[in-house]
């Protein structure tokens, strides 16, 4: 086969730097299946592996990305066949394995995902790990009996990739959605997706007691820290946190007394390693009834040699959703 584009990551005496490189199908790790791939994403965990502000990669060099789409161009399993459109999020790609900022992908056949009707290479990575991760958080939710009616569902890092979708997809489900953000000129971005109430995260007063007043059924957060402890004082009776990201901080400091005393649920959200059967339920609601109607908004596409700006703009915080990366020429 002949060479093909990928955005290399290298180490060079502590200096992690990633660049476009030619590369072999012969020089990627192994896998049974290898995908054509048509698009990628770039996600948090993207920029840090590839900046090195994050311990993220386990080898080097090696091609980031950590989600990829497209078709099966060769396979050793028997599940997939040539052409057939698939995904992969999580696991190791991008981290021990090659990842999907490259035009062909080889990975473990138990890793893919065969792309559900209702969703197309691009969508699916308009929503790709960040999009996974707010379906599987709305799915844990669910499965604690939080329902539309309940009350507001609170989503902070609003504008954020996991954000944007989580506020699309409790929204097609019929929830009430207060979005915090700390971009207060992104206002009309977020009640297009579908927030009812948008909030500056400055203007909050967090209070320091052990329990606040009452305020949400529950809360998809991607900030941790303070966020994270101030939702757990102010959610209802049996009301239901998805934690899911640390952009503001990887320490939580609360009480036993939500959990004890009102019964707060926090839910520990994990992408990377979810069952596939799991797995294949929440693309399948993403595809369906979780998918965000103001999808393509939430997206944008770049080119391959786009990532570096990419990653400044997430790490900087100024991204708004997602970028979706092109990769078949």
């Amino acid at each position: 086969m002949h060479s093909f584009r990928a955005f290399r990551i290298g180490n060079d005496d502590g200096r992690i730097q990633g660049t476009i490189v030619d590369a072999a199908l012969n020089e990627l790790t192994p896998g049974d299946v290898v995908i054509r791939a048509a698009y990628s994403s770039v996600n948090y965990k993207d920029a840090l592996a590839a900046t090195g502000k994050g311990k993220i990669l386990k080898r080097f060099p090696l091609i980031g990305g950590v989600d990829v789409a497209g078709h099966v161009e060769s396979s050793a399993d028997p599940r997939f066949r040539g052409g057939d459109a698939v995904l992969v999020t999580g696991y190791d790609l991008g981290v021990a394995n090659d990842g999907g900022y490259a035009e062909y992908v080889r990975v473990p056949a138990d890793w893919i995902v065969p792309l559900p009707g209702g969703l197309s290479v691009f969508e699916s990575m308009a929503l790709g790990t960040a999009g996974f991760t707010a379906g599987l958080s709305v799915v844990r939710m669910e499965q604690i009996g939080l329902r539309p009616g309940q009350g507001p569902i609170a989503v902070t890092g609003a504008t954020g990739g996991v954000g944007s979708v989580a506020i699309g997809c409790l929204s097609r489900l019929g929830y009430e959605v207060t979005a915090i953000t700390g971009k207060e000129s992104e206002r009309d971005y977020l009640q297009s997706l579908g927030a009812t109430t948008v909030i500056a995260r400055s203007s909050l007063q967090m209070g320091a007691r052990p329990l606040e007043k009452a305020q949400w059924a529950g809360a998809i957060d991607a900030v941790g820290g303070d966020m994270l402890a101030w939702l757990t004082r102010t959610t209802n009776y049996w009301g239901a946190i998805a934690s899911c990201g640390l952009a503001g901080g990887a320490e939580l400091h609360t009480t036993v007394m939500p959990f004890i005393l009102r019964g707060v649920n926090l839910l520990g959200i994990d992408s990377v390693m979810c069952p596939m059967e799991v797995r294949r339920t929440v693309w399948q609601r993403l595809a369906t009834d979780l998918k965000p109607r103001a999808l393509s908004s939430i997206a944008r596409e770049i080119p391959l040699d786009g990532l570096p700006d990419a990653f400044t703009t997430l790490l900087d915080g100024a991204a708004r959703g997602r970028y979706v990366v092109k990769l078949s020429t």
